[in-house]
């Protein structure tokens, strides 16, 4: 009898919990991004997790999406390039400081088997945000990007979803 009373115990506080909010929180935050350029339009939701590294960055995991009506099918694993733009690897970090990407960016795959990376080009006279595309035939290298391939400045904007 104890053991029914200490069940139901804890399944009333369980669903107290549940129905009044005080259970923790998720440890994934949603972010709505977007950015543009000329012929360039891609815009999405990332899913992060919940809490920034010491510069203020959040670790992209999951994303969805459509660039130019492409379907985004995959993100690109942080710590290796997006095909095409070899050595440049991604991180797959975002902030909502004024700079809201790092120089290595995040990379995605799409259902045409384009390949982008959105990054932060510090190096350039006026920094700015950069998109590299890369499509098929891929080869590895970025000084082997073809006549398709290009790398193009965009404005890139995003927001967690509250």
């Amino acid at each position: 009898m104890k053991n029914l009373a200490l069940l139901c115990a804890i399944v009333l506080a369980t669903t107290s919990g549940l129905v009044f909010g005080t259970m923790p929180s998720a440890s994934a935050l949603s972010w709505n991004w977007n950015y543009s350029g000329i012929g360039i339009a891609a815009n999405g939701t990332f899913t992060t997790n919940d809490t920034p590294n010491d510069l203020g960055f959040y670790l992209i995991y999951g994303i969805t999406g459509t660039r130019n009506g492409e379907t985004i099918t995959g993100l690109q694993a942080a710590g290796t390039p997006i095909p095409g733009n070899e050595p440049f690897d991604v991180d797959n970090l975002i902030s909502i400081n004024t700079q809201e990407l790092t120089g290595d960016g995040f990379g995605y795959s799409t259902s045409t088997g384009n390949h982008f990376s959105s990054l932060f080009a510090s190096f350039l006279p006026t920094p700015g945000y950069l998109e590299v595309f890369s499509a098929p035939p891929i080869i590895p290298g970025f000084e082997n990007l073809g006549l398709e391939d290009s790398e193009l400045p965009i404005s890139f904007s995003a927001t967690i979803v509250p």
